[in-house]
């Protein structure tokens, strides 16, 4: 499942970052690892941005970068 399927309120673990090269290296400088939980706060009235909390803090991610983020519950 990808962090962008996740509806607000909801968590998981984050498992891969399928993206290679530097949208990989940016989402990981910006605190989003293997093995780290995240939780969606909410989500944009069209769809993007999504608003999610990771390591205490707030940070948005667009959807093609939610959707390179596989998580499990």
């Amino acid at each position: 499942m990808t962090l962008r399927e996740l509806n607000p309120g909801q968590e998981g673990i984050v498992t891969s970052i399928g993206q290679k090269g530097p949208l990989k290296k940016r989402i990981m400088d910006m605190g989003v690892t293997p093995g780290i939980k995240i939780k969606v706060i909410k989500v944009a009235p069209l769809g993007d941005p999504i608003e999610v909390n990771i390591r205490g803090y707030e940070l948005s991610l667009r959807k093609t970068e939610a959707e390179n983020i596989t998580v499990k519950m």
